[in-house]
């Protein structure tokens, strides 16, 4: 008898064991920091990926990263984020994330959804790739804001608690939405659906914000813990955000200025 949970861990080991091995192989001396912890057992060869994206490769590489070097690179892997939501079958929650960080800064990253348009009915294409690099833009998706004059708040679903409340109640929204997934949340801002994500609680990790973040930033937003303090990346720092997070496409001052202090109190970097 398997639960869902031991489905979910199988997934994201291989997913991980297949992301992992394949950048490792073609980029040997970048630091790759997964989720999951992996045995060291040989990947079968089905799992790496040889291929690469034509479409990325006919973009210009920004001049201040034409002279880094493989091992200055970080590379964060979230292999399946929205676990529990996965479990669940709210497939459109998951992503995969893969973030890229050069001098403990999020510069590139990828949100993928593989079940993007699952309830879309017979012939719909199933799962696309959101990516984007600083100082080159985001692709895969239309960039939208979300209504003006609206106060919509995307949060956790299922991280609930009295302090991410009561820091959501602070920002008196209109409305709120909750979902599962850090990528998930990320796309709710960069296609219009939420003006700002606010998480007052330790819960999410550098492999859960490293790959929206790039994305965001490469748009133009803001991403930062619940003190304004931007997240580091280098490959010494510790896994946890454990400030919380407050991100938003645009008016990122109005809602930092709304944080009770209480809640920044509570949430110690």
């Amino acid at each position: 008898q398997t639960g869902a949970n031991d489905l979910q861990t199988k997934a994201d080991r291989l997913v991980q064991m297949s992301i992992c091995a394949s950048l490792a192989r073609k980029f040997p001396k970048v630091t790759i920091i997964g989720e999951e912890e992996l045995s060291t057992d040989e990947v079968t060869e089905e799992l790496i990926e040889n291929g690469h994206c034509e479409e990325i490769l006919k973009k210009t590489c920004p001049a201040q990263y034409t002279g880094i070097k493989e091992e200055e690179l970080v590379i964060w892997v979230d292999p399946l984020d929205g676990t529990k939501e996965y479990t669940e079958g709210l497939l459109d929650h998951v992503t995969v994330l893969i973030g890229i960080a050069y001098g403990g800064k999020a510069i590139a990253g990828v949100i993928n959804q593989p079940y993007y348009n699952y309830e879309a009915g017979p012939g719909a294409v199933l799962g696309r790739t959101i990516w984007g690099v600083l100082g080159i833009g985001a692709f895969g998706f239309q960039l939208t804001e979300a209504p003006a004059g609206k106060h919509i708040v995307v949060t956790t679903r299922s991280h609930s608690s009295t302090l991410v409340n009561d820091c959501i109640s602070a920002l008196n929204p209109d409305s709120v939405i909750r979902v599962g997934g850090a990528g998930n949340k990320i796309i709710q801002l960069i296609e219009g659906k939420a003006s700002a994500y606010v998480f007052a609680s330790p819960g999410c990790k550098k492999w859960d914000t490293c790959a929206p973040e790039a994305i965001l930033h490469a748009v133009g937003g803001k991403i930062t813990d619940i003190h304004g303090n931007s997240f580091q990346y280098n490959k010494e720092v510790k896994h946890m955000n454990s400030a919380g997070v407050l991100a938003a496409l645009r008016n990122y001052d109005y809602y930092a200025s709304r944080i009770p202090n209480t809640v920044k109190q509570s949430l110690v970097p």
